[in-house]
């Protein structure tokens, strides 16, 4: 069934809380009676109303959902004229309801403000009725007719700043929906609403749910997706779309970004934890499939180094043999057999089975052959396995990154010495720069990598030059507000950890060019961070690296789509010795709704 608004605490603990850290506003009376549905939203995004009983709220039934956050919608047909207020609201029941689209009924029960995700998550908050009294009045009354969501009512401006006495919060402000785009969605949160016909920018995943933007013209990618350029410029338009009818009565249709969803999709403005604003669908628009194709990037000629990297999404032996064979095929077809893989995310043999078990051979073996059998090179792998549940990810997973590498066109310098708990270094060799040990990870004793995977260093040689190649997967962004928190700009906490670690790495390279100016050193991985973010700037501070996805117009700029977004978190960087390159972002998994990982894979071409 389609994912909705957990709702594991009692909706009277979370505005009970919620209270007491100031967070929420609570009302001077006790109870207020035949209140209409704008005087409980109010004119913020918190209900001035907020801990009261209510009764005599009226309105027509416009939405009822029987899975997941149960509960239905009213409305009331005549508004108030403000435009600031909402005229919808959602009875959460935790019961099946027991009303229909179409009855007019009469609602007694408790404001609350239901935090999706929890107090700590910064999310914006739900206004909702709980312990609901309901009398069905009559049936059969016309839904109130649907306010439209286009690109005109949309408006630009994202969100206003958040109040400093209030932490940043923009939770008590007075919502100005002509202004900013958050505060005219929150307008409109619980009220009927429609989109015509509108572009995907989010494809549709495991949860039954999906993206679109109501806005075609705003930072479009080459393949129609939503771009996410900075921090100041954010997609307005996108929104997400679910059904209200269970997958078993009618199948979520399948779409991939750039699809067309044809026709009027309507239905009551949800708020949840993964996404915040959902048309939750009573009438779901049409999949038109606009044929996007997956991306195949060009073979290297001869004389060229092809690195890749790819993050292959917690692969272990236990994953049923399709997965292994179709991320091989992507290898060999898609990426034109790169001469040097970087993989992150290979786990150890027995996969999320915590009993102390590290190596990854049975895997990497199952993935190398694999690769044969889709008609690629019998690749050679070096890794440093890690110490049990010290890396992060998966519990007893034991993810690590892995140099896959063709031998009939690359060698390997093998140094011996590397382990989980030992620094590689850089030292002065007789031709330049040289790895003390190779493969070997880079300060595994910095705290910047606890819980965290540490960067995997690697000597290779083509056509008699030395190559340096760090595979990396910094730290998530676990524990980041969602751009639909209520403080804004978002806390994003989990900068502090990547940009520790990007400086670390920085500082490896920094060695390596010390003693060899123009050596070729290539840093890649799952940066987990954006080509505009702080983490990228440290790892190219003094001029160390060049993050190459920004040889690449912009709108090809992206290597994952997060909640409708197309955005960078895989990159490959450059030392100045790479003086010429091609780079290629190659789109075979973010942008669909089948996917072998979520990251699509990236791959720098280069004569070293």
């Amino acid at each position: 069934m389609p994912s909705s608004i957990p709702r594991s605490a009692a909706v009277s603990s979370v505005v009970a809380a919620a209270l007491a850290a100031g967070l929420l506003a609570a009302s001077g009376t006790a109870s207020a009676a035949d209140v209409r549905i704008h005087d409980i939203q109010g004119t913020t995004r918190v209900s001035p109303l907020v801990g009261q009983q209510v009764t005599g709220v009226t309105g027509i039934v416009t939405g009822v959902r029987t899975y997941g956050s149960r509960g239905f919608w009213i409305q009331d047909p005549q508004g108030d004229d403000n435009a600031a207020t909402s005229e919808g609201l959602f009875v959460f029941t935790s019961s099946v309801p027991k009303v229909a689209v179409g009855d007019s009924v009469s609602v007694a029960g408790t404001v609350g403000e239901y935090v999706p995700g929890g107090l700590n998550s910064g999310n914006q908050s739900l206004t909702q009725l709980s312990k609901p009294t309901v009398t069905v009045v009559s049936s059969g009354n016309p839904v109130p007719e649907a306010v439209t969501i286009d690109g005109f009512s949309v408006p630009d401006a994202y969100a206003p700043e958040g109040d400093p006495a209030a932490g940043g919060s923009i939770n008590g402000l007075q919502l100005d929906p002509e202004t900013y785009a958050l505060d005219y969605y929150e307008s409109l949160e619980g009220t009927n609403v429609k989109i015509g016909g509108s572009r995907v920018v989010g494809a549709t995943d495991p949860y039954s749910e999906l993206w679109v933007t109501v806005k075609p013209w705003e930072h479009r990618s080459e393949r129609g997706g939503a771009l996410y350029g900075s921090y100041t410029s954010q997609n307005t338009g996108r929104l997400q779309i679910q059904s209200l009818t269970p997958i078993a009565q009618q199948p979520f249709p399948k779409a991939n970004v750039g699809d067309m969803l044809a026709g009027d999709t309507e239905g009551p403005l949800d708020f949840n934890q993964f996404g915040g604003y959902t048309l939750t669908a009573r009438t779901l628009g049409t999949v038109v499939d606009r044929g996007l194709e997956r991306e195949v990037t060009e073979r290297q000629h001869k004389n060229e180094l092809a690195v890749a990297t790819y993050n292959v999404e917690n692969l272990d032996p236990s994953d049923p043999q399709e997965k292994f064979d179709a991320l091989a095929k992507a290898v060999v077809e898609n990426l034109s057999t790169p001469d040097i893989v970087a993989l992150e995310e290979i786990q150890d043999d027995n996969g999320a089975k915590n009993d102390g078990t590290v190596a990854a051979g049975q895997t990497l073996q199952k993935f190398t052959d694999a690769i044969v059998a889709a008609g690629g090179p019998r690749y050679e792998w070096r890794s440093i396995d890690p110490e049990n549940n010290k890396d992060g990810g998966e519990p007893g997973g034991n993810i690590r990154q892995v140099f896959l590498f063709n031998p009939e066109r690359v060698d390997f310098i093998d140094r011996a010495g590397g382990n989980a708990t030992t620094a590689t270094g850089v030292v002065k060799g007789a031709y330049g720069a040289e790895l003390t040990h190779s493969p070997g990870r880079i300060d595994p004793a910095n705290t910047a990598w606890e819980s965290s995977r540490k960067p995997l260093a690697g000597e290779f040689v083509f056509r008699g030059r030395t190559v340096f190649v760090v595979a990396n997967h910094f730290g998530s962004k676990g524990g980041d507000e969602s751009l639909v928190s209520h403080r804004q700009p978002p806390n994003r906490s989990s900068e502090a950890k990547r940009l520790l670690q990007a400086q670390a790495v920085n500082a490896f390279v920094k060695d390596v060019l010390s003693i060899q100016k123009q050596a070729d050193v290539i840093v890649l991985g799952d940066i987990n961070d954006f080509e505009f973010s702080a983490t990228t700037k440290a790892l190219t501070d003094g001029g160390a690296l060049y993050p190459a996805v920004k040889s690449l117009p912009r709108d090809e700029r992206y290597s994952y789509v997060f909640q409708g977004n197309s955005q960078v978190l895989d990159q490959i960087l450059t030392s100045p010795g790479v003086h010429h390159f091609e780079y290629d972002s190659v789109h075979i998994n973010a942008e669909f709704a089948e996917q072998n990982s979520d990251h699509d894979p990236q791959v720098l071409r280069f004569r070293p």
